[in-house]
């Protein structure tokens, strides 16, 4: 993301407002004006989840709301105009995570990470000190203002949660089955309605001013979604994050095996969303720390060197289930086709090629159950903003691809949905006409779509050879107590 000076000419007098977007590597904040301009931001990176147990994953302490005041501060130590003119704030946090709180809203043991099996399962008490259940949002939404509130939009998975109401369940049988009480749960609002305001409390934390309104947003992907204007059926949008999936506009809640069904972060409106690839930005990042790059200029270097390299990446490929699938957990992740020649560059390409030849096959399976094509291919996330990246998915995908001016779709999402509270935009529509600004189109080579057409013919049998393998080392681990059932080694972070 561009970061501006704050006293630029183009920072005007008008209302500003700070968008939150807590993502699953590193809190981004903005402040945003009516038009979509970033006029100063900052970031701060979460630290490595922690595993405490096979099949525990757990963001460390309080780090999630840790990373939220410390961009905060930070933010605001560097903006050097008026802050009375932040009018709102749009809040938006991790989607499938389950933090379990005390009486005072304070977590009882560190926020259970959407990778975290406990997060599919009824909730359970043995501490018996749990007196509230909420989201991610919902947690961070309390530390914000005091109230016990949250989104009706980010309810995805296992919770009582009547999707066709946007509200909790009435059928006691569901709580009981979810192990979730309505009175342990948090009073619910639709996207765009007030949550609470920022609280002296939350105030001397973060230095937001005490009183500016903090209004919902939805989930972490629908409101990426809304922050790139994906509002046509001929759009597919391209979520290049920790997870990675498509999305476009659904008419109804009713779902596919070639999609599920994801609430908007639009006040009844749905998302179609793909299958995807459960760790694929983090991999890029872990094999830029694995060759010792750091983030910023090491993915810029890495990018460069694998510019160089001819599509195919001189035979390697990469099966990118670094976290296996839930339909199929014994599978792993894979470089195949080594032959000595290739170099760093081309095992980054071979990564990036991997993600785009994984979800075309996602997407064209959405395109064929939809029985619509999607004419225009929209890119988000951190991925997003590497040219290189761009191009290899428009050759491909064979289609037309753009990102939006801001890269950060869930950052300008969030300001969206603050910018319709606080009445800056009458609504979602004039809003998103108002602070989208559509990037230019990146047209793939017709010759270089015939390459990657051949190189898929092979990629897309990979699994067939590479799922009795690891099924046999999965098989072969059960009887090794050294494994855990995540994969990772006794000790390993």
């Amino acid at each position: 993301m561009r970061l501006r000076g704050p006293t630029s000419p183009e920072d005007g007098d008008g209302p500003l407002l700070l968008a939150i977007d807590n993502g699953s590597q590193s809190t981004k904040v903005a402040l945003v004006d009516a038009a979509g301009r970033v006029i100063c931001s900052a970031r701060r990176p979460l630290r490595a989840s922690q595993h405490p147990q096979p099949g525990h994953v757990v963001h460390p302490d309080d780090d999630v709301w840790d990373s939220i005041v410390q961009a905060c501060r930070s933010l605001f130590a560097s903006y050097a105009g008026d802050p009375g003119r932040v009018v709102g704030v749009g809040l938006c946090t991790i989607r499938f995570c389950r933090a379990l709180m005390d009486a005072d809203g304070l977590l009882v043991e560190p926020l259970l990470s959407w990778m975290d099996v406990r997060v599919g399962e009824p909730h359970r008490d043995p501490s018996g000190r749990v007196r509230r259940l909420a989201a991610s949002s919902g947690y961070v939404t309390g530390r914000l203002t005091g109230r016990f509130a949250d989104t009706a939009a980010n309810y995805q998975g296992l919770w009582p949660f009547d999707a066709a109401r946007m509200d909790w369940t009435r059928d006691p049988q569901v709580h009981r089955a979810t192990g979730m009480p309505r009175e342990l749960l948090p009073e619910l609002v639709q996207p765009g309605e007030r949550l609470g305001v920022v609280s002296e409390q939350a105030s001397a934390a973060t230095t937001i001013p005490a009183g500016i309104p903090v209004y919902a947003t939805a989930n972490d992907k629908a409101v990426e979604a809304l922050g790139c204007g994906l509002r046509s059926p001929a759009t597919v949008l391209l979520s290049l994050g920790t997870y990675i999936a498509a999305m476009t506009p659904g008419g109804s809640a009713a779902g596919h095996a070639a999609y599920w069904v994801n609430t908007a972060a639009v006040p009844g409106e749905y998302l179609y969303e793909s299958g995807g690839i459960r760790r694929g930005m983090w991999t890029v990042g872990w094999y830029r720390d694995l060759v010792g790059l750091a983030p910023g200029p090491g993915e810029e270097l890495l990018d460069a060197e694998a510019a160089q390299v001819p599509r195919g990446s001189g035979g390697l490929m990469a099966v990118l289930d670094w976290l296996a699938p839930t339909e199929a957990p014994f599978r792993r992740g894979a470089l195949l086709g080594f032959d000595g020649t290739q170099h760093r560059g081309a095992v980054h390409r071979a990564i990036l090629e991997g993600i785009a030849l994984t979800m075309v096959e996602h997407l064209e399976a959405m395109e064929s159950a939809l029985g619509r094509s999607f004419s225009t291919l929209m890119v988000s996330g951190g991925g997003a903003r590497a040219e290189l990246m761009l191009q290899i998915l428009a050759e491909v995908t064979g289609r037309p691809t753009r990102r939006t001016a801001v890269a950060d779709g869930a950052l300008l999402g969030s300001a969206i949905c603050a910018a319709v509270g606080a009445g800056v935009h009458p609504g979602f529509e004039e809003a998103v006409a108002a602070m989208v600004t559509p990037g230019p189109l990146i047209h793939p080579d017709p010759a270089a779509v015939a390459q990657y057409a051949q190189v898929r013919a092979v990629y897309s049998g990979l699994r067939a050879f590479t799922d009795p393998l690891f099924r046999w080392v999965a098989q072969a681990g059960d009887q090794d107590p050294i494994r855990t059932r995540d994969g990772r080694g006794v000790g390993e972070a």
